[in-house]
């Protein structure tokens, strides 16, 4: 392991189009599961221009039966997407929730798909698709994250927070922002460079002496005090680079700016690229897909392992196939970290604590339930355990844990 170097991980906020996207295929999981739990949901988002579209395949009692939608459903459909973008915040010439076109184009599920993954007789439920998920934990943050995804999420959380309050009234929703730490022996003691791209009112941005210079220093200003507030004084130093709007003018945003698509930010969604990622996005779909619930597990699965003090760093991997319930591997590596337990005794016991077909996974973590809509923006991990929702981010294995590795 390099014992110095330089890592970076981004994030985008809610008004990124990509997690609008997100956000609104969500928004119909929760919706569908409110009604049927047991409900079958793969929905994709487009967003542009004044423009949202709906497709994928659902199946559910009291949604979609027989080919045909229950009565009032299409119409809270609609009311849930159009609720959603104005939740996050657009009422813009070129994207507005009242007014934007909207097409669904959701229809029934696959036959062929539904015999494979369905309990039937003596055969459990099956895994919704094949593929590999992964979940990861590390102890350097306090919520076991990589501390650059972690702070660049925080960043634009707070923007959110006081575009919402109307604290920072001249920032609009779209923005990303980048951290860049040192490393010194696994433990990130400097950012070098913090980068935010925030959409912003008009008049706001000065560029090659175009613009406001003193509105554009109002909002630098308030961009610096944001990142001060949520990122540890000892990392931001004199050598700490700030690149805040560098483009310059950034008033066209959101869906008029750039097209929109569900699961096109998972690396967002997941470890910032700390860890590796899994074949599938996780934002539309119902816990029967493995995409969604396996990563969740994983994650669950290695936030124990560093909160029980086994090791400092775990990824695990599962792999799984389509209409088997069973899992074909799991996979542990403690990155040279571990603490008196092998990677070998923990492939052992996790399989002992949680069963980890599809449906006891979604036992475990209770996860037919609309809880969905809060993991599209900011990150499914790393995030406060709240009721029913994140439960993935618990960490009640931990005494079962350190029982079975002593």
């Amino acid at each position: 392991m390099r014992s110095d170097y330089l890592f970076t991980s981004e994030s985008v906020s809610e008004g990124h189009p990509d997690k609008v996207a997100d956000q609104i295929s969500d928004a119909i999981v929760d919706l569908f599961l409110g009604i049927d739990p047991e409900a079958r949901i793969a929905c994709e988002t487009l967003t542009t221009t004044q423009l949202v579209v709906l497709a994928g395949e659902i199946r559910g009692k009291g949604i979609y039966e027989n080919g045909e939608w229950a009565p009032g459903i299409p119409e809270r459909i609609e009311q849930a997407v159009r609720e959603t973008v104005k939740r996050i915040g657009y009422e813009q010439e070129g994207f507005h929730w009242e007014s934007f076109r909207f097409e669904n184009n959701l229809h029934g599920q696959s036959a062929h798909i539904a015999q494979g993954v369905d309990a039937a007789g003596n055969k459990d439920e099956g895994a919704g698709d094949q593929g590999i998920m992964f979940g990861y934990a590390s102890d350097e943050t306090p919520d076991l994250m990589p501390a650059t995804l972690d702070y660049s999420h925080k960043i634009l959380e707070r923007l959110a927070a006081d575009r919402h309050s109307g604290v920072a009234p001249f920032l609009e929703p779209d923005a990303k922002s980048q951290v860049t730490l040192r490393y010194v022996d696994e433990r990130p003691v400097e950012a070098t460079a913090i980068v935010v791209s925030t959409q912003h009112a008009p008049g706001f941005y000065y560029h090659d002496g175009e613009g406001d210079e003193a509105r554009y220093a109002q909002l630098r200003d308030y961009v610096k005090s944001a990142i001060a507030s949520v990122m540890p004084a000892e990392l931001l130093t004199e050598n700490t680079v700030y690149h805040i709007n560098p483009t310059g003018r950034f008033e066209i945003g959101g869906p008029d700016g750039d097209a929109g698509l569900t699961g096109r930010k998972i690396i967002v969604d997941t470890y910032g690229g700390a860890s590796p990622h899994g074949g599938g996005a996780f934002s539309g779909k119902d816990p029967t897909k493995v995409d969604r619930s396996a990563a969740y597990i994983t994650r669950y699965l290695a936030k124990n392992v560093v909160a029980a003090g086994l090791a400092r760093r775990c990824t695990i991997q599962i792999a799984y196939a389509i209409g088997v319930a069973e899992p074909l591997a799991l996979y542990v590596d403690l990155h040279g970290t571990g603490n008196g337990v092998t990677e070998s005794r923990i492939e052992q016991i996790l399989p002992t604590l949680v069963r980890l077909t599809p449906r006891g996974i979604r036992t475990h973590l209770a996860l037919n339930k609309p809880i969905y809509s809060k993991t599209a923006a900011y990150g499914h991990f790393g995030r406060k355990p709240d009721g029913a929702f994140f439960p993935w981010e618990r960490v009640d294995l931990v005494e079962a844990l350190k029982a079975a590795a002593a």
